[in-house]
């Protein structure tokens, strides 16, 4: 069972724009320490940042630029920056640490999820608007049946049926597709936060904090991201716990295998993930559960 949200999903624009506020820092310097946290929904989109940089250094003017890019010229924005806890910020002066405590579990990604993964991608592509899609499997491993509910705004039912039947796997089991009917969707009709749709993000994983809007000293993200990697390619849970100022992050596999490297390592490897998939607000956008 497995839900996903696209990237025009008022949730997925709340941590877009988390992410993009997190690229704009890396601009400013090598290593920030950020994490953003935003509220949006009817017409209004608030923004709080704590982070090293100043104002000075982040100025609100190139924060609206991207709230206007992604939410629309019909918003108002609310920018506040704050510094970060003198005692967190201490922790990363001398050499790279895990910048919080946490629990985290990477988990293989299982074929229903490719499959709403892959659909809810193909959607987007064709109505580039607010959705949101379910599936659960079902019946013999041989034969597998899957039952999915598409909500789709800006389309009908018609057409997104036409356009969905021939994507879905044989025999597909049940569809249901916009069950309220037409409807427009997006921050107009509900409201966005940061990290609200981590089952979208990461399917089966755990975690115990959020991925999106924070840098990568932050171990909710490049923890995480580790954990997945190291999942998919050992083909079993893969877990990791860590304390603020730890040098060393330290992977377990379900299957006894463990890998144990230096935070600054971790970070670099987090580091190359983001920037293959084109920054922060790229990996926003369908999180961790990828088309």
């Amino acid at each position: 069972m497995f839900e996903k949200v696209n990237p025009s999903h008022p949730d997925k624009m709340a941590d877009r724009l988390a992410g993009a506020i997190v690229d704009l820092a890396y601009t400013k310097a090598d290593n920030p320490t950020i994490a953003v946290e935003v509220l949006a929904g009817h017409g209004h989109v608030l923004v709080i940042a704590e982070t090293s940089l100043t104002a000075e250094q982040m100025p609100a003017s190139e924060i609206d630029a991207h709230i206007f890019r992604i939410f629309g010229n019909n918003v108002s924005g609310e920018v506040v920056i704050v510094p970060q806890d003198p005692h967190l910020a201490d922790n990363q002066q001398s050499a790279p640490r895990c910048g919080d405590n946490g629990i985290f579990r990477g988990v293989p990604v299982t074929p229903e999820q490719r499959i709403l993964t892959s659909l809810a991608a193909c959607i987007y592509d064709r109505w580039p608007t607010d959705g949101k899609y379910t599936i659960r499997g079902y019946g013999r491993l041989a034969e597998p049946h899957f039952d999915v509910t598409v909500c789709q705004s800006c389309a009908g039912k018609d057409e997104l049926t036409d356009f969905i039947v021939p994507l879905l796997p044989t025999p597909a089991g049940r569809l249901k597709i916009n069950p309220l009917g037409e409807w427009t969707g997006g921050p107009d009709v509900d409201c966005g936060a940061t990290n609200r749709k981590l089952g979208s993000d990461m399917g089966d994983a755990v975690t115990g904090g959020g991925l999106m809007g924070k840098d990568l000293s932050k171990m909710d993200v490049t923890a995480n991201i580790l954990c997945h990697l190291r999942a998919q390619r050992w083909g079993v849970p893969v877990e990791c716990i860590c304390a603020i100022g730890d040098e060393t992050l330290t992977l377990h596999g379900r299957d006894g295998r463990t890998e144990e490297f230096p935070v600054a390592d971790a970070i670099s490897e987090a580091r190359n993930y983001i920037q293959c998939l084109g920054g922060f607000e790229s990996f926003a956008e369908w999180g961790l559960i990828r088309p």
